[in-house]
């Protein structure tokens, strides 16, 4: 008897059906939209916040007004379905913000360090005077 090149073998056609879904499902798997960048829209909304509280508008505004316009835009990135983009504008608003808080950190620091020279100054004056200028 002569065997035709075909069996009917159902392991053979049920492995076959699992290697092409597998694949099928790769494939789908590779070509769906990437998430929302949730977390990284949270962090830049809590360092904006962060930075607000701290106040840093006296001294650093512009960086604070950077963080918010680059939040906006990560939103409207999102409802875009571009989330590359989105999370580029979220991290670019956080480290704005971050920035706004260091410089306002570094101003005010720099303010109280004046404010102690002027002091030290004072004193000095007043050590002269009362000693009669000799030191």
């Amino acid at each position: 008897m002569i065997k035709s090149g075909k069996t009917n073998n159902p392991i053979g056609r049920t492995l076959r059906l699992l290697i092409g879904g597998s694949i099928a499902f790769m494939l789908v798997a590779c070509t769906s939209a990437p998430l929302p960048p949730d977390a990284e829209i949270q962090a830049a909304e809590l360092a904006i916040n962060s930075a607000e509280q701290e106040r840093v508008t006296d001294y650093a505004a512009q960086e604070l007004r950077q963080a918010r316009e680059k939040l906006g835009a990560a939103r409207v990135a999102v409802q875009g379905e571009e989330m590359e983009l989105a999370m580029r504008l979220a991290h670019e608003s956080r480290v704005s913000a971050q920035l706004a808080s260091a410089r306002a950190a570094s101003m005010k620091a720099r303010e109280i360090n004046d404010e102690m020279r002027e002091a030290i100054d004072a004193l000095e004056q007043e050590i002269r005077r009362n000693t009669g200028g000799a030191q």
